[in-house]
């Protein structure tokens, strides 16, 4: 049974719920808690989602052989590439004292003054509003826990592109 639901479009649907379904819980917190997202948050989520336009659109086009792996590749390297942003996030956190202790300018100011690869290095830099450790579940900060988000969520995109035709 399993394995039915791995191999056909419900298991991609699943991949596509999860993924947007952590975005909507990191709204609840946002909301609930009156927490603003650091741009490394913010990036965090637009790896989220893009995560699960890929498992929608193969939800869609519910692929076989080759497209199969195709699709899965791309939806690892997607929650890999979140992870690897999880992972810069927790180092700035675990480093709050050697990132600037000013939030400076803000993510807007920055796209719209700096080309699109200086843009970038100034993000991931990181800013005093990424060092702030503002909610945690469990023990674990927002980022530690999108790194196990992520992780699983590349493990199931292995998995389903593994999985066999029931």
């Amino acid at each position: 049974m399993l394995n039915r639901l791995l191999s056909g479009r419900s298991g991609y649907l699943l991949g596509f719920l999860a993924s947007f379904g952590l975005v909507a819980f990191g709204l609840v917190i946002q909301v609930r808690n009156d927490l603003e997202p650091c741009p490394l948050c913010i990036f965090q989520r637009i790896a989220f989602l893009s995560t699960g336009v890929l498992f929608l659109l193969a939800a869609l086009h519910n692929p076989q052989g080759m497209w199969r792996r195709i699709h899965g590749g791309l939806q690892f390297v997607a929650a890999a590439a979140g992870a690897g942003i999880a992972i810069r996030h927790i180092w700035i956190q675990s480093h709050a004292d050697e990132v600037m202790a000013e939030c400076g300018a803000g993510v807007a100011y920055l796209f719209e003054h700096f080309p699109l690869r200086k843009f970038l290095q100034l993000v991931f830099k990181g800013t005093g509003e990424c060092s702030t450790i503002d909610w945690t579940l469990l023990g674990f900060s927002i980022p530690q826990l999108s790194l196990v988000a992520f992780t699983g969520l590349a493990i199931y995109a292995v998995v389903l592109m593994l999985a066999r035709k029931a």
